[in-house]
């Protein structure tokens, strides 16, 4: 019997066009989300857009479009990635500007509030609009934000409410010194080490004079709340919280396994920030949060000005989804950076789909239909992944999976090469047939362990078994 599973990525904000980076986390999440339901789960998958605060507004105001309309528009397109990137169908997906949501981050505030973590003071400091966040001088390279070198702080003078994150030093402490809060362990030792300096308190609003856009601070008409204090709710609210109308937040928050993917800057968002927030508000912390690398091209960080974006929309467009999804998951490491050019992809491409396992699919397919007299049937207990393959999606090394998959293609394609079950089958029919069904036998378990990573190729390859027939051509040579 399996458990509830819960998975979300975070919300990107609506200020460009989906790029790699983030198909990658979506993807990682999407492939857990379909192990552990091939496993038996119930999964509630989690995505959606972060719409409020100071960068939105100002791109909205150079677009000359009312904040909410230029949202819908960037909205529209990153929920456009569950086709584009063959994504669970049944995925969530949720807006900050949803009514349901604003609700929902009012009433945390409201928990906070009579925590007694929410009080206002005037303060003045460094502002990093990239960021969305006050910068502590311990934070500043050659004075500006180390995550956005080219652009100059602002120094804002104001009162805002702030949150008490100084009083969950020791509580943060202890639940981050639990194996497996965070993977990789590096990135646990790292927010460690952040908390073990000291924590200050943070700025959690805005003057609404100066930042019309947001969700209005419960109380106070004056005020809107910090977008990181918005936002991060949508990990609850997403779920009915706090109502719970429908039980899913009882289901698969409270009762279930908790499990959240982010890109490495974010780790003092979502493993500090947002576990204070949940430990005020009476919630219980994630059970676990994984932060992947960065995606570059050329060896620098992708940017506009430098040419060198890579639109997951023009791959897909060329090579298709489940060959972007390979190379995800198998060329990008799960968790530190790695480059990628256009030209590694087409190599990765032919190899891995088009010489590899399309080959081998066919191949097999082709024998099995000229020499089978119908299908070959699925043994006993074939639904069960192999442990090995298991222990590395489970620990999110979707890398070293894929090598083992791929070492079963390679496999498989020298025993056909070597032991000639073509040749074979001509002189011993009976054992001739009998390795060709072992062969297909062999990529029906090929075909199962790729269907969370590949779900549409998995499935074009066990339909093709199921009907003893040679599929179409997987992956055409480019």
């Amino acid at each position: 019997m399996g458990r509830n599973t819960y998975i979300t990525t975070t919300l990107p904000y609506v200020n460009a066009e989906p790029h790699i980076g983030f198909a990658l986390e979506i993807v990682q999440a999407d492939i857990y989300a379909r192990y552990r339901e091939a496993l038996g789960d119930r999964v509630f998958f989690n995505t959606g857009t972060d719409e409020h605060g100071t960068k939105i507004y100002g791109k909205a105001q150079e677009a000359g479009e009312a904040p909410q309309v230029y949202t819908d528009r960037y909205a529209a397109r990153f929920q456009s990635l569950k086709e584009m990137l063959g994504l669970h169908p049944a995925l969530h997906f949720i807006r900050t500007t949803d009514e349901h949501h604003k609700r929902a981050a009012q009433e945390l505030w409201r928990r906070c509030e009579a925590k007694g973590d929410i009080y206002k003071k005037k303060y003045k400091g460094l502002y990093c609009v990239g960021d969305e966040m006050f910068l502590r001088e311990s934070d500043l390279v050659e004075g500006k934000c180390p995550n956005h070198p080219n652009m100059q702080p602002q120094e804002i003078e104001e009162e805002n409410y702030f949150f008490r994150l100084s009083a969950y030093q020791e509580a943060l402490t202890t639940y981050l010194s639990k194996e497996g809060a965070i993977m990789p362990t590096w990135r646990r030792e790292e927010a460690l080490r952040f908390v073990e300096r000291g924590l200050e308190d943070v700025s959690i609003s805005r003057e609404k004079e100066r930042l019309p856009w947001g969700v209005a601070v419960p109380g106070d008409e004056s005020q809107v709340m910090y977008v990181w204090f918005d936002a991060l709710t949508n990990y609850i609210s997403t779920l009915g919280w706090p109502d719970d109308a429908e039980g899913n937040f009882a289901a698969f928050w409270r009762e279930g396994d908790v499990l959240q993917v982010a890109g490495k800057d974010q780790v003092r968002f979502q493993s500090i920030l947002w576990q204070a927030m949940l430990m005020s508000g009476g919630v219980k912390n994630s059970d676990r949060i994984i932060y992947h690398g960065f995606i570059t091209s050329g060896g620098q960080k992708m940017s506009k000005s430098l040419g060198n974006v890579i639109s997951p929309l023009e791959i897909v467009n060329e090579y298709g989804i489940d060959a972007l999804r390979c190379f995800l998951a198998r060329h990008v490491h799960p968790f530190e950076d790695s480059d990628v050019t256009l030209e590694r992809f087409k190599e990765a491409y032919n190899a891995d789909l088009a010489n590899g396992l399309g080959n081998l699919a066919a191949r097999i397919m082709q024998l099995a239909q000229t020499h089978l007299s119908g299908p070959v049937d699925e043994p006993v207990g074939s639904t069960v992944f192999p442990e090995e393959y298991a222990m590395m999606i489970e620990t999110f090394q979707f890398n070293h999976a894929c090598e083992y998959v791929w070492e079963k293609i390679a496999q498989v394609d020298h025993a056909i090469a070597t032991e000639k079950p073509f040749s074979i089958v001509k002189t011993d029919p009976e054992k001739g047939r009998k390795m060709i069904a072992e062969c297909v036998e062999e990529l029906r378990l090929i075909a199962r362990m790729l269907q969370p990573i590949l779900p549409q190729t998995s499935e074009k390859i066990l339909m093709s078994i199921s009907a003893n027939a040679k599929p179409e051509n997987l992956f055409p040579r480019k």
